[in-house]
């Protein structure tokens, strides 16, 4: 008897059955015929097939420092996955008239019509980018980021990314050019290819919320952290958590501390893995 596994929705590895029967007993098995979009839990791999799938990144970025004694520049970017808008958080920058960069989904920008109107009404505060399509991890083999199937391969990556941007254009949302996936996990050569298709890969340095996840005196502690030339990553999309309020607090803070705020357009950002370097036709 033999036991079939798929990995990465492209190889068929046969294994005697007893070869680590004992683990392989208690684990789903996923039929030869599943499809190649399908997710393949890691627990069903056998250790020494994970150890050799390709390793994901987690991209830092940081922007031009001010400097010289100015007030800390900071840029605060969100990300809009799915859901509504929070708008303790979106009626805070429009009143302080705070600039931001928001990585919105095509899903979240088709339920949220009130707030697309708010950021196309107002392009000196807001500058609107690609968050993906589906809010799918943009990682081109078959694995899991925090529960969420990943894209699974290139052609995959590349829908999430386009379709993504396709839909900021039909919103009548000026071009996109930077991209970030769902979980901001990529592995390399996903990267490699989104960059082939024009963007660059906005990673950050702190994060503000923790997913959402954190209370509103942790969120506002973390983003209160922030120093000269730091990218923030928060969320717009959750207005039922208490994250929301945290960041709402933290903007006020942070403007009292007369910090700069940009957005990702206005200043030089400089991301590791090769997320941001210009390449040859990019705008």
């Amino acid at each position: 008897m033999r036991i079939q596994i798929i990995i990465a929705g492209a190889v068929a590895l046969s294994l005697p059955a007893a070869v680590n029967a004992a683990q392989l007993a208690t684990a789903p098995l996923v039929p030869v015929t599943t499809p190649a979009t399908a997710p393949v839990a890691p627990s069903i791999l056998p250790s020494h097939a994970s150890a050799h799938l390709p390793k994901l990144v987690e991209p830092q970025l940081h922007i031009a420092r001010a400097g010289n004694g100015s007030p800390a520049r900071i840029a605060l970017t969100f990300d809009a996955c799915m859901g509504k808008a929070d708008e303790r958080i979106l009626s805070t920058l429009l009143r302080e008239r705070v600039p931001a960069t928001i990585f919105v989904t095509a899903r979240w920008l088709r339920t949220n019509p009130a707030a697309v109107a708010i950021f196309r009404d107002n392009p000196d505060l807001f500058e609107i980018e690609d968050h993906g399509e589906n809010h799918i991890p943009a990682v081109d083999f078959q694995t899991s980021i925090y529960g969420i199937a990943a894209a699974g391969s290139p052609e995959a990556v590349g829908r999430e990314v386009g379709r993504g941007a396709d839909a900021i254009r039909a919103a009548g949302l000026p071009e996109p050019r930077w991209f970030r996936g769902a979980t901001a996990k990529y592995d390399l050569t996903a990267i490699h290819e989104i960059r082939n298709m024009g963007f660059r890969i906005a990673g950050y340095s702190v994060n503000g919320d923790g997913g959402s996840l954190l209370g509103a005196q942790e969120t506002l502690k973390h983003i209160g952290s922030a120093k000269d030339g730091d990218v923030v990553i928060s969320h717009i999309n959750q207005p039922t958590h208490a994250a929301g309020e945290g960041v709402a607090k933290a903007i006020l803070a942070l403007k009292a501390r007369g910090v700069e705020f940009v957005r990702l357009s206005d200043v030089e950002a400089t991301g590791d893995n090769d997320t941001t370097g210009r390449q040859p036709g990019m705008f």
